[in-house]
């Protein structure tokens, strides 16, 4: 368990140099139920006033604001120095096929991952079931978070958040990731064009899906076909937080357990490379 500030519960991953990182618990807002306490989604219902004041709480554990993304399920990559230079509305190339992403002067960035080369710039991904990720490299020259359910997941997301990343960075090597939590193995049922979408890729995914004959439906581990991208796409070492949203209702919202559930938040920054701090929290 973390504790990135007063009242704030989460969970982090082992320590890793420069990278500063966590996914919140539900606890320690002031949102009402059903969204109770810790809602950080302004887009599903809750009292814009309670956004407000947890996002205020998060932001009191941070180095600064952070990047806030409009999440669709696509594969869409924003540029989080270019933001702050020049304000919202500039993308790292998303790659074939990827949705354009549409930010204005006040909009919220539209995209599904984010990177950044800067100290301190805290990059944010809302969860409520799909995965959040954390990729930088050994050294936490460069940094990058991404939004992973399964259609993002199956259309390359983590795989272009990557490539964004080897372009602001081409100097860098040995590269880390972190799963934060996500819908388990156990409860994540989907039908066959899911295990479709993913086999036709790779056959080599199947073990990640179990057949239910008693319902026809498949289970899906979101995490393991996560992990088996990031090996495949060049990443050394993977780490998941191995924590079920669904399972979990004291500590996670999740959407397929509570429809119109509340979010959770994974939150990663680049911090002084120089010591081996806790993870997600100076």
């Amino acid at each position: 368990m973390l504790e990135p500030a007063p009242g704030l519960r989460g969970v982090t991953g082992e320590s890793w140099t420069g990278v500063r990182y966590f996914s919140t618990w539900r606890t320690g807002g002031v949102s009402r139920a059903p969204r109770d306490s810790l809602n950080l989604g302004a887009h599903v219902g809750d009292d814009p006033a309670a956004v407000r004041e947890n996002r205020l709480r998060l932001r009191r554990a941070l180095p600064g604001e952070p990047l806030w993304l409009e999440q669709v399920h696509g594969t869409a990559v924003f540029d989080g120095d270019a933001a702050l230079a020049s304000g919202p509305g500039v993308v790292e190339s998303a790659g074939a096929g990827a949705p354009a992403a549409r930010a204005g002067a006040a909009s919220t960035p539209c995209a599904d991952a984010a990177v950044t080369t800067l100290r301190g710039r805290p990059l944010a991904i809302m969860t409520a079931d799909c995965l959040p990720v954390v990729l930088a490299d050994e050294a936490g020259a460069v940094l990058g978070v991404a939004h992973a359910g399964w259609r993002g997941l199956a259309a390359g997301v983590l795989e272009n958040t990557l490539d964004a990343m080897r372009r602001r960075a081409p100097a860098a090597r040995g590269w880390r990731a972190w799963i934060g939590p996500g819908i388990g193995p156990g409860a994540f049922q989907v039908g066959p064009e899911v295990r479709e979408a993913f086999l036709d890729l790779d056959s080599g995914l199947a073990g990640c899906f179990v057949f239910q004959p008693d319902q026809d439906r498949w289970l899906a581990d979101l995490a393991g076909l996560a992990r088996a991208r990031l090996l495949r796409a060049g990443v050394d070492r993977v780490e998941a937080s191995g924590e079920c949203t669904w399972t979990r209702a004291d500590r996670y919202f999740s959407h397929r357990r509570d429809p119109g559930s509340g979010r959770q938040a994974t939150l990663a920054y680049l911090a002084d490379p120089g010591g081996m701090q806790a993870a997600g929290w100076t």
